[in-house]
């Protein structure tokens, strides 16, 4: 017998091929086994020792041994048994131990030497905000076991991690130590070597004819070389071109020549760094693809692109190789199924004729969804036609030219059942809904929708990111249901605020109530803290820094008057004091200024030329005191100055959304007048010279002329240039009495009002200068400015939308149209930031440097930062 289990013994260790042992201990009268005759016996107990945290039922079922087995000695039951437990990975030592055998029954006993556990783990070397990055990523726990795979899984993520980062070079000692407080446990320390981060320094590009390497690397999104700032002397050539081409509406080369000025000049990495990510390299290519395909080269390639180290591993080289192929061209274009619109009126939507360059991209675009235009779905489901569909198809390729089929499926047109609005929590019904533009009864139409998630966007009340129509159809009646969902965000505005300016401490306080319910003023139950919901906009302002300097102001907003038309009635009271500060009342030396104004306001929207123009109207009555008060610097000291003017603006305003526009534009141009009196007079030039100053300007005459342009484009993803323009310009009707001193224009610095000049003058902020330095002592009347942005945002979240942005800035202000030199201007150039939260508006910080000096002003340019409120310095 002892035989026999000695030769169990040799069986079991032959057949294990990792390093395990296997020992059989026996009594001692089993003995006279015979080699040559394997017995069979029925397992009559298995026992398992050696764990400690593991479930010994689910050890003997991974064994595969089970008792009242029938298992051959010598034979492969118990090597399998040892095999199945070797692969869990949990032990260091595994044996199988016959305890006795009773006639045909054997009974074994399993030992197991578990491997250690892990009781703890740290992080050497490298960041707390690292560290607890990768406990989230490694996903390893105490209790877990210590073994190969879990070493070897650990360093993996950890060198993934640091790649995404940039750190190709990452070296990882994992560090084993013994835990003497537990049992078979382990400390492990990983001790971390970020080493230098490694960049692209060069992105190398062959095979490409067409493209050139500038315009193949532009098509890349994220896989960015790296660059340095090397001159700015290409500034006034980019903004030159820039503004011609803004002038005949050539965006698209506006787009490219930023583009180029980028890569080329400064290689700055705009808001995108130079590491390499498999993933998004993945995506880059599959860009650079559709670049390609949309220049007619529907067989173009990438043949190969390897990346590798420098010599000196600080940095990586991507060798890019291509295969252009051939340039295709549309060459007939056939319609098929169309009944409604003649092949003639589709191809005037579809704007592809025969000799144009295939572009699959744009065929489909201007056949299902244009964004920068009208397409053939929306010339149908404009009309009703919700079921339409439409199928290109390619049917001859013959050289270099393409014939298209393109298979219409009309279908019947569908009317609107029913429009619903849910999650307007705060908001009246009536308040959203007045804004939709489709209705019940109407035909269906998917311009009404798009323009529907505009209007509620602009609203300022709800999320714009979220605001996704659902169209229910309803085939058995041929309906549509309209369901757009909304979810609110606070839009009221709270400024509470101590500041230092003009050599003293100044408070301010504001409020603005963005969606206030006069209608429901006296019901208490609404004032939560206030009444919202109807949409109407309630602010208060006060600011001052004692009795020397007081300034109040309150307003208030129906956007429909009448709560039938888009009327929007506002009204403005506004009162200001100076006087100059540390001065008595009874000192010669004593002057004040207060200004007393109401401001009536009228706009409605316009359906012509279409429905994105809007006509402003106000009436503004001013009232000026003077008493023995300099701040003009004209010898107008003292006297009563009656400002009345009409005041009107057409404005268009296409942009998508009015926190982060993508695409749009915003046009305005506003004219105030008064009333001509000294037209009336029959007072001569000599006359008006004669005559006391304050006298002369009592009643406030002029004309004043405002143009403003601003147009968003998106270039990739959610990077977005934004041109704007700017030009003022104040005048008189009578060249005898001159031009009035109020009213005039004031350039440089943050553009922020508030201060203490309560003349009317207007602001115009401008980057890189101080505030006011740009203009002369007694302000301009005419002025320009123009604008390139570049933007991308940080965050989207409506409860702080944060952007940052590099700008390109030029304008310049004049005493009198005489001296007007619109190519003489002042240039700066910066970077900053914006937050807009609803609480303070939009705040903004910018750091521009101004590249011309101020004549007899040195410190008036160079390096300025500014913060500004509610888009002031724009």
């Amino acid at each position: 017998m002892k035989n026999r289990l000695l030769l169990l013994l040799i069986l079991i260790t032959t057949l294990t091929s990792t390093k395990l042992f296997s020992q059989v201990t026996f009594s001692g009268e089993l003995d006279n086994i015979n080699y040559n005759r394997p017995k069979e016996y029925t397992i009559g107990g298995i026992s398992i020792s050696g764990v400690q945290y593991l479930d010994q039922n689910v050890l003997r079922m991974i064994s595969g041994l089970r008792v009242g087995d029938k298992i051959t000695v010598p034979g492969e039951e118990i090597s399998n048994a040892i095999k199945n437990l070797w692969k869990q990975g949990l032990f260091s030592d595994v044996s199988i131990t016959a305890t006795s055998i009773v006639d045909d029954q054997i009974f074994l006993n399993i030992y197991l030497e578990e491997k250690p556990r892990l009781s703890k783990f740290a992080f050497k070397g490298i960041s707390k905000s690292d560290a607890d990055n990768l406990r989230d990523e490694m996903k390893i726990v105490r209790g877990d076991v210590v073994n190969d795979n879990l070493l070897m899984k650990s360093n993996n993520t950890i060198s993934s991690y640091y790649s995404k980062k940039g750190f190709y070079n990452v070296n990882v000692d994992i560090q084993q130590e013994r835990d003497t407080a537990e049992i078979n446990s382990l400390i492990l320390t990983f001790v971390i070597d970020k080493n230098k981060k490694v960049r692209i320094n060069k992105i190398n590009v062959s095979g490409n004819e067409f493209l050139d390497e500038t315009q193949v690397k532009m098509s890349f999104k994220e896989t960015k070389q790296k660059g340095s700032f090397t001159t700015l002397s290409f500034l006034d050539t980019l903004f030159i071109s820039t503004v011609k081409k803004a002038a005949t509406f050539d965006y698209g080369e506006i787009v490219y020549n930023v583009g180029k000025y980028t890569m080329d000049n400064t290689n700055i990495r705009l808001f995108k760094s130079s590491k390499f990510i498999e993933d998004r390299w993945e995506e880059d290519k599959v860009r650079l693809i559709d670049k390609y395909n949309s220049l007619g080269f529907r067989d173009f390639k990438i043949l190969n692109d390897t990346l590798y180290f420098t010599e000196d591993r600080q940095g990586l080289i991507l060798d890019l190789d291509v295969s252009e192929g051939n340039r295709y061209y549309f060459r007939n274009i056939t319609w098929v199924g169309n009944t409604k619109y003649t092949a003639d009126e589709l191809n005037s939507i579809l704007k592809i004729k025969k000799g144009d360059v295939y572009n699959k991209k744009e065929l489909e675009a201007n056949l299902n969804f244009n964004l920068t235009g009208m397409d053939v779905s929306s010339l149908y489901m404009d009309d009703g036609y919700l079921f339409f569909r439409v199928n290109p198809m390619e049917v001859l390729v013959e050289n270099d030219s393409i014939d298209i089929v393109i298979q219409i499926m009309e279908g019947n047109q569908a009317n609107i059942n029913k429009v619903k609005l849910y999650g307007n929590t705060k908001t009246n019904d009536f308040v959203a809904m007045r804004e939709i533009r489709t209705r019940p009864g109407d035909l269906f139409s998917r311009s009404n929708i798009i323009r529907s998630q505009r209007e509620l966007s602009s609203l300022g009340y709800f999320n714009p990111e979220t605001i996704v129509p659902d169209v229910q159809q309803n085939p058995m009646d041929g309906t549509v249901d309209l369901i757009y969902t909304v979810e609110e965000t606070s839009s009221d505005q709270l400024e509470l605020s101590l500041g230092w300016g003009y050599g003293r401490l100044i408070g301010t306080i504001g409020v603005k109530f963005s969606n206030f319910a006069l209608s429901n003023m006296f019901k208490k139950e609404a004032w939560r803290p206030v009444p919202v919901g109807d949409g109407q906009t309630l602010s208060f302002r006060f600011q001052t820094y004692g009795k020397q300097y007081i300034n109040l102001s309150a307003s208030f907003t129906e956007p429909w008057l009448g709560r039938k038309k888009p009327n929007a009635f506002s009204t403005t009271y506004y009162y200001s004091h100076y006087a100059p500060y540390n001065v008595t009342k009874t000192s010669d030396e004593y002057g004040k200024m207060d200004q007393h104004a109401v401001i009536f306001g009228l706009g409605r929207r316009l359906s012509w030329p279409d429905d994105f123009f809007t006509l402003y109207q106000s009436i503004s009555l001013i009232n000026y005191s003077l008493v023995n008060y300099n701040g003009f610097g004209n010898g107008m000291t003292d006297g009563h100055f009656f400002n009345y003017t009409y005041g009107i603006t057409l404005a268009r305003n296409s942009t998508d959304q009015p926190y982060y526009p993508r695409r749009g534009s915003d046009i305005s141009l506003s004219v105030k007048l008064s009333p001509p009196y000294s037209l009336f007079s029959q007072k001569t030039a000599e006359d008006y010279a004669s005559m006391n100053v304050s006298d002369r300007y009592k009643w406030v005459e002029y004309h004043k002329w405002d143009f403003r342009a601003a147009y968003y484009q998106k270039l990739i993803g959610d990077l977005v240039v934004m041109v704007r323009l700017r030009y003022g310009f104040l005048g008189s009707y009578n060249k005898d009495l001159g031009i009035t001193p109020f009213e005039r224009y004031y350039m440089g610095g943050d553009g922020l009002t508030g201060n203490y000049f309560n003349d009317g003058r207007e602001l115009i902020g401008f980057r890189g200068y101080t505030s006011e330095s740009m203009s002369p002592d007694l302000g301009a009347t005419i002025y320009n400015k123009n604008t390139i942005e570049l933007r991308y945002p940080l965050s989207l979240n409506p409860n702080a939308t944060i952007f940052a942005l590099l700008f390109l800035e030029t304008g310049s202000s004049w005493a009198n149209f005489k001296e007007f030199k619109p190519f003489d201007t002042y240039r700066s150039a910066g970077a900053g930031v914006r937050v807009f939260m609803p609480m303070f508006g939009l705040l903004g910080l910018d750091w521009g440097y101004g590249f011309d000096p101020i004549p007899g002003n040195s410190g008036a340019s160079g390096s300025q930062f500014h913060f500004s409120i509610n888009g002031s310095i724009d």
